[in-house]
């Protein structure tokens, strides 16, 4: 499985929209980090990432949303993570990052 991605930056709301759609895994984590850090590079801004249709992510994944989050956080930005299928939702609250990323149903 791969993975894809979209992004797209919505002025009215300052924010980038990221769209992922497959795996985030070891090997395709690095691809995910070279998007999210040319978006903080173009603009430094919040990030929501729509995980809608993301099937699975593994703790490389989760290692690039979490490097990722401390760039935000020195601008005092966050990542919103929207729409995480129940696997997810779980492993996210397993690991404890329910409660640093910002989760909308």
């Amino acid at each position: 499985m791969s993975l894809k991605i979209n992004t797209q930056y919505l002025s009215d709301k300052d924010i980038w929209v990221v769209m992922v759609a497959g795996e985030i895994d070891i090997y395709t984590a690095n691809c995910l980090k070279e998007t999210l850090i040319n978006l903080i590079n173009e603009r430094n801004t919040d990030i929501q990432i729509n995980c809608e249709e993301l099937d699975y992510i593994d703790s490389t994944g989760l290692g690039v949303l979490i490097g990722a989050l401390k760039r935000l956080k020195q601008d005092n930005k966050n990542i919103i993570i929207t729409k995480p299928k129940q696997n997810i939702s779980k492993l996210l609250n397993i690991t404890g990052l329910n409660k640093i990323f910002i989760i909308e149903g």
